[in-house]
């Protein structure tokens, strides 16, 4: 590729993402989504992939390795998965060995991916890993040596103890280019739906490419003092550091490669809806962790698509703790996106019904003919799961066109987590727990959505020290506004680059329209101040947890029990009903059981009272509103 086509390319590349983002309405996405919903099963690697990844010598599949993938491939497979009520296969399309090495297996996914289009399931591609297969590569492709993303010393970064495999510049224009005819061969010869870009975890590193294109990006977001005043020497020499440090070259590297991630995948799924504008893009980011680690942001990346995975394993309530997926689901479900995870349990099914959005998730793997949980885990299928299908294919009624209700926002503070390191990252996600554990309605909110704060009653500033001159204005045009604030810790205190300011910024704000509680206070406590009432409560032990949602003519409240040993008993519930409207009545529906179940109500002051007997695994009250 010529030096212009390059530049020109990558000029291009940055133009895009400073366009809409690339995410599609609700309304706007093909009517299946909305209709059905997903409940998955996956199959996405490649046949001489296996064969490498399970001890092999070479990439050569044995005759009872193909014969085995054959049936893997077969009616007979599809009609196994349709009984147990999958209605959408993530297949395998292109894993990194090269188009000559992989040639017989896209062959393969063109005709596998018709057979399940004709037997009515949905169909996603495994597009393209974040790594190549080098060994096979390299030999089609010598100039993808360049593509390969750096360490500091100059060697490939593996892919962890498989060293065949080296991660590539998503950004590099070369790359991009290799990539997006597979992108086309996806959405034009596989017909998909839906198409994966995994490992979407590794930002730029030391390669040349990645180099350069760090020196532009100084360039035009410091102006030469700022540089001076860094002691940032001549750009045309500037490296990127080898470590974190309280520096802005520090900050400046963490800024970048995480804006550098979200770009290369909205490059690719931009390219993919050109193509066609209905097909559905989605990465593997992984899970919205406790506190944001670069390079990835989910509120940038997400921005770019409808869909993307959290591999984390099941969840749990012990001493008090709880593990679970409700970070990812809220934020999912805050960027209208969907959330893809492996389905093993009732109560790992009852998390997703209860706090994601139109799927069920991953509910096996299917791989040689054998039917699994999981991939990786040779383990049937629980019976106990199939309750829970029924349950999301007969009462999509209660998922669908329901819209979270949140009274609480949590600012996730892109700069103060990142720059100002854990010391203020904890406090939010100290936060976050508090406000899962005690049921309280919320969102979680990243730095572009602070504008739209206003549909929240309460803003809540845990640990937000660094704020930009812009994102300081928008508080106060919030609270000016009639919104209230709960701050948690020190607020504004720094500017974007985490640079001192002379003064907090924000302390001049009305003392009526603001709780503030230091890092050690009971900030759950002063939530509830700062907010007086909320949409919803419910009253129960901790590791009961909650969801709320809203539909024209209905409000339900979602009730997962994590605590292990038995159900949770007597939950009293309250909820707000909307002016203007009544409760006509309020019923329970559970996979647990066949008939749904009519409860008792009160009705006081524009509100509803009942209990819920029992909760086992997942309960959803359905208020019916005139």
């Amino acid at each position: 590729m010529s030096v212009l086509r390059v530049v020109a390319f990558w000029l291009f590349s940055a133009a895009l993402v400073t366009a809409e983002p690339l995410t599609m309405d609700r309304d706007e996405r093909p009517p299946w989504l909305r209709q059905d919903g997903i409940v998955m099963a996956g199959s996405w690697e490649p046949l001489l992939f296996r064969v490498r990844r399970d001890g092999g010598d070479g990439y050569t599949p044995s005759a009872e390795q193909i014969a085995a993938y054959r049936r893997e491939q077969s009616p007979e497979m599809v009609a196994q998965l349709k009984s147990l009520g999958v209605n959408f296969v993530m297949m395998h399309c292109y894993k990194g060995g090269g188009l000559e090495a992989e040639r017989q297996s896209m062959a393969d996914a063109v005709k596998f991916a018709r057979l399940c289009h004709d037997a009515g399931l949905r169909v996603g591609v495994y597009n393209y890993s974040g790594a190549f297969i080098w060994e096979l590569f390299f030999k089609e492709k010598p100039e993808a040596k360049d593509w390969v993303a750096r360490r500091p010393d100059g060697s490939p970064t593996p892919y962890g103890n498989a060293t065949y495999r080296y991660y590539w510049n998503r950004n590099h224009p070369g790359a991009q280019q290799f990539y997006q005819d597979l992108v086309r061969f996806a959405v034009e010869e596989i017909r998909t739906d839906l198409v994966h870009f995994d490992n979407y975890a590794i930002g730029p590193g030391w390669d040349s490419n990645s180099v350069d294109r760090f020196r532009q990006y100084l360039g035009k977001t410091f102006s030469p003092q700022q540089l001076r005043e860094a002691k940032i020497g001549e750009l045309a020499s500037v490296m990127p550091p080898k470590s974190p440090s309280a520096s802005l070259l520090s900050y400046a590297w963490a800024d970048f490669t995480s804006r550098s991630l979200a770009e290369s995948y909205c490059t690719m799924g931009r390219y993919a809806r050109s193509l066609r504008g209905d097909v559905l893009v989605e990465c593997n980011p992984g899970p919205v962790r406790p506190t944001i680690t670069t390079p990835v942001e989910h509120g940038r990346l997400l921005q770019c698509g409808e869909a993307y995975w959290d591999e984390s394993w099941a969840p749990t309530f012990a001493d008090g703790k709880l593990r679970s997926r409700i970070r990812t689901c809220k934020v999912g479900r805050c960027m209208n996106n969907t959330v893809f995870s492996y389905i093993t349990t009732p109560l790992e099914a009852a998390e997703s019904m209860a706090f994601n959005l139109d799927c069920l998730g991953a509910i096996c793997w299917f791989e040689y003919g054998k039917i699994v949980e999981r991939p990786g885990v040779d383990k049937p299928m629980s019976n106990a799961l199939a309750p829970y299908v029924r349950f999301f294919h007969d009462h999509r009624d209660l998922l669908r066109d329901a819209d979270v209700v949140a009274d609480v926002a949590v600012l996730r503070s892109f700069p103060s987590q990142v720059f100002g390191g854990s010391k203020y990252a904890q406090v939010t996600s100290a936060v976050e727990d508090a406000l899962i554990l005690g049921r309280t309605p919320f969102q979680i909110i990243y730095d572009h959505q602070l504008a739209d704060a206003g549909r929240y009653r309460t803003l809540v500033l845990a640990g937000c020290a660094a704020m930009s001159d812009e994102q300081i204005e928008q508080v106060r045009g919030y609270v000016n506004q009639g919104g209230r604030l709960c701050v948690v810790g020190p607020l504004a205190t720094h500017d974007r680059w985490m640079q001192p300011r002379s003064a907090p910024a924000l302390d001049d704000l009305p003392e009526g329209r603001m709780i503030r509680v230091d890092e050690s206070g009971d900030s759950l406590a002063a939530i509830h101040r700062a907010c007086g009432e909320f949409s919803a409560t419910v009253g129960a032990p901790p590791g009961l947890c909650a969801e709320y949602t809203a539909q024209p003519n209905r409000r339900l409240v979602h009730l997962v029990n994590y605590r292990p040993g038995g159900p949770v008993q007597d939950v009293a519930v309250e909820v707000q009903i909307p002016a203007g409207r009544t409760a006509r009545s309020v019923w329970l529906a559970s996979p647990e059981r066949s008939e749904n179940r009519a409860v008792e109500v009160k009705r006081v002051d524009g509100k509803v009272s009942f209990k819920v007997p029992a909760v086992a695994v997942y309960e959803i009250a359905v208020i019916e509103l005139d």
